[in-house]
């Protein structure tokens, strides 16, 4: 059975982009268009990693990776920020949360593969 990955972001292009990315290396991808849905998501899924986008509506992404960390079954989850922020104060944010990796958009199809590659093995 493949890994799964969350991709939380409110674009549904960014969404598919990650999808087709990660389904191309064999993952499962399961996706949210926010922190709140995401959370909703997480307890039917067996999820290996998190990539969230920080600038979202209902729940925006450091809120999500502060409950994540905060719930003791997600707490140890890789987390990947993927976001047009490039201020230093976002990354510090995010780096202070226990974030494994912050990216920039716009991003390549390689990249993201790799990022994921370093925090959970390709899917068989």
């Amino acid at each position: 059975m493949g890994r799964t990955i969350l991709a939380v972001d409110d674009s549904a292009t960014v969404r598919k982009f990650v999808s087709v990315a990660l389904t191309m290396q064999g993952f499962s991808v399961v996706t949210a268009c926010d922190g709140m849905d995401a959370l909703e998501k997480l307890p039917h899924a067996q999820v290996d990693l998190v990539i969230t986008d920080l600038n979202m509506p209902n729940m925006d992404g450091f809120e999500l990776i502060k409950a994540l960390r905060e719930n003791p079954g997600y707490k140890d989850l890789p987390v990947i920020i993927l976001t047009s922020l490039t201020d230093d104060s976002s990354k510090d944010r995010g780096a202070g949360l226990g974030v494994n990796s912050y990216l920039v958009k716009p991003f390549s199809l390689e990249k993201i593969q790799y990022e994921v590659s370093k925090y959970v093995s390709w899917a068989e």
